[in-house]
């Protein structure tokens, strides 16, 4: 694994992300990295995110999709383009579609693991196949389809 994360890549004005930007105190500030030609992070849920007493809520699981999915394929574009992460111009994805399949009950107590896979990678859009796993157990599987970031959506 390399030792910076994707989203500490990105530029300070594109990294408010609740679940993943490093400049959102109240985030969940998670973090990706390449393992081999996997991307991988891992998040240890706290008690406000419970569904049940014991169990993860299914929005935070969604989330963690998303956000390492979005990542990831901002990694896969700067790695397709021969580049290093961060430079310029920002290659940084916005989800087009997350899917996600609840395969069991995601125990709150245990660190959680996201392990994801290029499936397609276009010059404007990227597919990512993601599992969440708590320790052996897969507990969640999703998609991500991450298109590249409209202009309209870049600050300033």
């Amino acid at each position: 694994m390399t030792n910076q994360a994707f989203q500490d890549s990105y530029p300070d004005d594109l990294s408010h992300c609740y679940g993943c930007g490093r400049n959102n105190p109240h985030g969940l500030q998670l973090k990706s990295y390449w393992d081999g030609d996997e991307t991988v992070a891992q998040f240890q849920p706290r008690a406000e995110h419970t569904a049940l007493p014991g169990f993860v809520y299914g929005g935070l699981i969604a989330s963690l999709i998303d956000c390492h999915g979005t990542g990831s394929a901002s990694a896969a574009a700067y790695r397709a383009e021969n580049r290093e992460p961060g430079s310029l111009p920002a290659l940084r994805f916005v989800t087009a579609n997350l899917n996600v399949d609840f395969m069991k009950p995601t125990p709150i107590s245990d660190v959680l693991e996201l392990r994801g896979t290029i499936r397609e990678i276009k010059e404007k859009k990227v597919v990512v196949d993601i599992t969440l796993s708590s320790g052996d157990q897969v507990c969640a599987k999703g998609t991500v389809i991450a298109v590249k970031m409209p202009d309209t959506m870049s600050p300033g």
